[in-house]
């Protein structure tokens, strides 16, 4: 049985799969894109990928020998789900497998965006010293708005109660008794967007979270507002964003996943006032 690892994963997760008697293990060196994965997939029974590949209908039809597709994370909108269904594919993910650390790194954003940590160390290295210029504010008393409660916003919740953060949550399928237990109150969209010093994006990429941050919902929000996406590229209109950055609209936003990954060199993201990029390390720790 072929075992194709098409992405990065842990050496400890590729020697598991070495180990186990009758499994054949290739391991990309790179990601491959549809055209390149083609050739390849025919004799394969099983795929592990992480958010770079894609699984298009086409890939899995070149593989009719298909039995799995195994998600080293959270989030499929990598994989058709509706073509890997119709060919007898089960996709599985590994929900908990990110929450701390996609949690932590928002925890991070939150706080480099609070204090301006990364232009004050950029401009430490060039041999300024300009205190005036980098004045940020404190967590505590403000308002964080998540949108999504699941494992990773619930976890993010809790950071944010013990920060003295009051936190507004939406996700219509959270309950009120979860709700008290994490200390946030239940409140509508645009509730939070009028309210919230921060706000924070943690739900899946689908057809109605797909550009639900933009330009209409941008003017509702505080023009000091700073917006965090650690959940998936898409949710957030990159052209509404950098429009309202560049205007002031907004107070900063901070971004690890993008509507195209990886991120393009000459990207106008890149060039943004007040705008924090990581490369999609929400699940890269040790």
């Amino acid at each position: 049985m072929k075992v194709l690892v098409c992405d990065p994963i842990s050496q400890t997760g590729i020697d598991f799969l070495k180990e186990q008697d009758g499994l054949e293990v290739i391991v990309l060196d790179r990601r491959h894109s549809e055209a390149e994965l083609l050739p390849i997939v025919g004799g394969v029974s099983a795929m592990a990928v992480r958010s770079e590949t894609k699984i298009t209908k086409t890939v899995l039809e070149a593989a009719p020998g298909m039995k799995i597709v195994g998600r080293a994370g959270v989030g499929v909108d990598n994989i058709d789900i509706e073509a890997a269904t119709q060919n007898g594919v089960i996709v599985m993910n590994t929900p908990g497998g990110n929450t701390i650390a996609t949690c932590e790194l928002t925890f991070s954003m939150m706080m480099a965006l609070a204090r301006n940590i990364p232009q004050a160390h950029g401009s430490m290295i060039t041999g300024e010293w300009n205190r005036k210029a980098f004045k940020g504010v404190e967590l505590y008393g403000k308002t964080l708005g998540v949108l999504g409660m699941g494992r990773i916003g619930g976890e993010v919740a809790r950071r944010a109660v013990a920060f003295g953060m009051r936190v507004l949550a939406f996700d219509p399928y959270i309950t009120p008794s979860r709700a008290k237990a994490l200390q946030v109150e239940l409140s509508s969209l645009d509730d939070i967007y009028a309210a919230a010093d921060f706000i924070t994006v943690h739900m899946p990429l689908t057809d109605e979270t797909r550009g639900m941050l933009s330009k209409e919902t941008f003017a509702k929000m505080k023009p000091s507002v700073r917006l965090l996406n650690c959940a998936r590229g898409g949710i957030v209109s990159e052209a509404d964003l950098i429009e309202a950055l560049q205007a002031g609209q907004i107070g900063g936003a901070a971004l690890d996943v993008y509507e195209t990954e990886p991120l393009a060199a000459d990207s106008p993201l890149r060039q943004c006032p007040n705008l924090i990029l990581t490369p999609h390390l929400g699940a890269s720790t040790a």
